[in-house]
């Protein structure tokens, strides 16, 4: 047990050092993982029918780093690489997102085109 303190002190800790709750950071990240899901449905939903996809994929990107503009909002002293993954992350993860969204489209269409 002495290994789960340890770990749980650092952890807290990292939250006195850059002036956020680790608490709220981590309900952040976790509960905003349901909100992404259901951005990124709608955006395929509008892409579907031809709606616009930029309030959808702007949702999903604002649930995609919630938790870290959190950090960087209320955070104090946090160190600039913090930002850089940030930045990262925002790219990856649009990118990422991007590519599965694409690859869902092209095999939905693929079953379309064979049912006709």
């Amino acid at each position: 047990m002495e290994l789960f303190d340890q770990i749980y002190g650092w952890f807290m800790n990292l939250g006195n050092q850059y002036g956020v709750n680790p608490i709220i950071f981590g309900a952040i990240y976790v509960g905003a993982i349901p909100f992404f899901t259901l951005s990124v449905a709608w955006l395929i939903r509008n892409y579907r029918k031809g709606f616009s996809i930029i309030l959808p994929a702007f949702s999903t990107l604002f649930f995609f780093v919630s938790a870290y503009l959190y950090l960087m909002i209320a955070g104090e002293n946090v160190p600039w690489w913090i930002y850089g993954i940030v930045a990262g992350m925002i790219l990856y993860g649009g990118w990422s997102t991007y590519r599965k969204i694409k690859i869902k489209l092209i095999s939905e269409a693929e079953r379309e085109h064979e049912q006709i």
